[in-house]
C-alpha cells in the first residue's frame, strides 16, 4: 500500500528514509491515514488476546475480559493512541520555533507519525500474551522509536544536530509527560468504575 511505503525504510536504513520523506513531504492526509493503520494493531491485538488468549501476569490462569469490555478497552486504546500523535505533533511544533526550526505543523505530524510506528508495531507482541515479553519487546519498540526521532528531527526539521539533539531531547520529554496523564488518566477511570470486566 502506498500509504504504508515509508514502512520498511524506517527499519532498513532510516536516515536515508529520512531524506526520501524530507524531500517529498506528504500531505496531512496522508499522514493521518498512516497512523489510523498503524494504530489499529495494538488495539486489534490487545482484543484478540484478552479475549481469545488470556494474559498471564505470573501464576495462576490466564486473565480473559468479556467481547464487550476487550472491545471498549480497545476502541478506547485505538483513538487514545491517535490522539497522543496529535498531540506530540502539536507540541513539536510548538516547541520548533525555540530550536530555530519553521515547520509547519503538517510536518511536526509526519516527524510523529513515523517515529511513533515502531511504538505501535509492539502491539504484535500481545498475540503472546506473557506480560514479561511484552514489556520487554515494548522497550525495544520505545528506544527505536527514541532513535527515529533523534536521527530524523535535524533531516525534516533542517537545523544542526546539536540543537536537534536538544530539541528531540525535549520532545522525548513530552512524550513521557503525555504518557504519564494517559496512565493516571486510565487509573483514575478505572477507579471511578469504568474497569474492565473479567470472563471469571
Amino acid at each position: 500500500m502506498m500509504i504504508l511505503n515509508h514502512l520498511w525504510g524506517i527499519y532498513a536504513h532510516p536516515k536515508e528514509e529520512w531524506h526520501t520523506i524530507d524531500a517529498r513531504h506528504e500531505s496531512f492526509r496522508y499522514s493521518m491515514a498512516h497512523i489510523m493503520i498503524v494504530a489499529l494493531i495494538p488495539a486489534i491485538c490487545a482484543y484478540f488476546s484478552a479475549v481469545h488468549l488470556g494474559w498471564s501476569i505470573g501464576v495462576g490462569d490466564p486473565i480473559k475480559l468479556t467481547s464487550q469490555s476487550a472491545l471498549i478497552m480497545s476502541v478506547a486504546m485505538y483513538f487514545a493512541l491517535i490522539i497522543g500523535v496529535f498531540t506530540l505533533a502539536l507540541l513539536a511544533h510548538w516547541m520548533a520555533h525555540t530550536f530555530g526550526a519553521e515547520p509547519t505543523y503538517t510536518q511536526t505530524v509526519e516527524l510523529c507519525s513515523y517515529t511513533s510506528t515502531p511504538l505501535f508495531m509492539v502491539g504484535f507482541a500481545a498475540l503472546y500474551p506473557e506480560l514479561w515479553f511484552v514489556v520487554s519487546v515494548g522497550l525495544v519498540g520505545l528506544a527505536y522509536s527514541v532513535y527515529l526521532l533523534y536521527v530524523g528531527i535535524p533531516i525534516l526539521m533542517h537545523i544542526p544536530e546539536e540543537r536537534g539533539f536538544i530539541y528531540a531531547s525535549s520532545v522525548v520529554t513530552g512524550g513521557l509527560t503525555l504518557l504519564a496523564v494517559l496512565m493516571a488518566t486510565t487509573v483514575i477511570l478505572w477507579m471511578s468504575g469504568f474497569g474492565p470486566t473479567y470472563t471469571h
